[in-house]
């Protein structure tokens, strides 16, 4: 569904370039490969690297679950990087595009982790706690929910802002400020969240996504910095 409507948002709306556009629906073939590899390995080496590389043919097990957004987020940038070679253009016009549809698949990619009783939250005793029957009989934060509204909606909203502003003129800007706003509100959500089993909390008593975001906080913050330098 996110997909469906970011495709129709960037070819109806934001793309200007009668060039890009064309080429556009090539460029989602290799963002679907880009965000199926790059999820699910990114999965098997963030966040179960030990058991995978004891079964290594339940790598390619997908439907029995396993993607990671920041793995899928690599594959996109990959992704992205080949096409935009492929096709002599800025890498930056392609991810500042993406950058403004994709809090639309995240938003409905946390619903239904929420459905699914998926990435949960810690015991709470907030009015608005829920309880996934599938897991317990606790009350819980709908951390889900909390990405969904942040990660989804409000990141759209703000990207939006910024677009409004002519950031697009600047390739890059909006790519860089996706990484950061997205990186800040997961980092935060962590903290409401139960982190996988596998793993639990690393350094700083940190989970493995607040490690990750951090380092894409730092991405983004030189990229929107030396694009933003550019004259």
């Amino acid at each position: 569904m996110g997909i469906i409507i970011g495709w129709i948002l960037c070819k109806k709306i934001f793309i200007k370039n009668l060039d890009i556009n064309q080429k556009f629906d090539d460029y989602i073939t290799y963002l679907i490969i880009g965000i199926v590899i790059g999820g699910r390995l990114g999965y098997v080496l963030f966040y179960n690297f030990n058991y995978y590389i004891n079964n290594i043919l339940d790598i390619f097990k997908i439907w029995q679950g396993g993607m990671s957004f920041h793995g899928g987020l690599l594959g996109i940038i990959i992704a992205s990087i080949l096409f935009a070679k492929k096709n002599n253009q800025d890498l930056f016009v392609y991810t500042d595009l993406i950058s403004l549809v994709a809090p639309i698949g995240i938003f409905f990619g946390r619903l239904a982790n929420f459905i699914n009783s998926e990435l949960y939250g810690k015991v709470t005793e907030v009015p608005w706690a829920v309880t996934f029957v599938q897991v317990d009989n606790l009350s819980r934060h709908p951390s889900q929910l909390y990405e969904a509204i942040f990660e989804g909606i409000i990141l759209f909203i703000l990207l939006l802002y910024f677009r409004s502003k002519n950031f697009l003129a600047k390739p890059g800007l909006i790519s860089g400020l996706f990484l950061i706003f997205y990186s800040v509100f997961r980092f935060c959500i962590e903290f409401f969240r139960v982190p996988d089993e596998q793993i639990g909390y690393l350094i700083f008593n940190l989970s493995m996504g607040q490690i990750i975001s951090l380092v894409f906080i730092m991405i983004g913050t030189i990229v929107f910095y030396l694009k933003n330098e550019n004259k």
